[in-house]
């Protein structure tokens, strides 16, 4: 079983994956990753990329799909923690375009260090300086 993040989605795939890495069942694909395969190719919403010619064996097996290789045909980053069996599918260079030609962050809450929570909505029009730590 592998663990896959994916726009958005957080799922655990079940056992029986033909191959490593986060291969996902082709029937529980949309419920998983929010990719569906159809005959035109892997689509996400109204977005439908073909299965390019001769490497469907790459794409496709056994019922299963690998996501890892549609990533890689989209240049989407991939990150594999082997020790967990977690993979992470980014944003392909495109879509992140887009989202920084907003200038616009999207909203999330986060306490400060008193426990007091904040959204960046909240400071909407001025300049937020954001500093992360991690322990890791």
């Amino acid at each position: 079983m592998v663990t896959l993040l994916i726009n958005g989605h957080t799922s655990v795939t079940p056992a029986g994956a033909p191959g490593p890495g986060p291969w996902v069942p082709v029937s529980q694909m949309a419920a998983l990753t929010g990719w569906d395969l159809k005959p035109e190719g892997a689509c996400l919403g109204e977005r439908c990329v073909p299965i390019p010619p001769g490497r469907s064996d790459e794409f496709e097996r056994e019922g299963w799909f690998n996501m890892a290789a549609l990533a890689a045909h989209l240049g989407q980053p991939l990150a594999e923690d082997a020790e967990t069996e977690t993979w992470c599918i980014g944003e392909a260079p495109a879509d992140r375009a887009t989202a920084l030609n907003s200038a616009i962050a999207p909203d999330f809450r986060l306490p400060d260090y008193r426990g007091t929570e904040y959204t960046l909505s909240q400071f909407r029009g001025r300049k937020v300086f954001l500093v992360s730590w991690a322990s890791w």
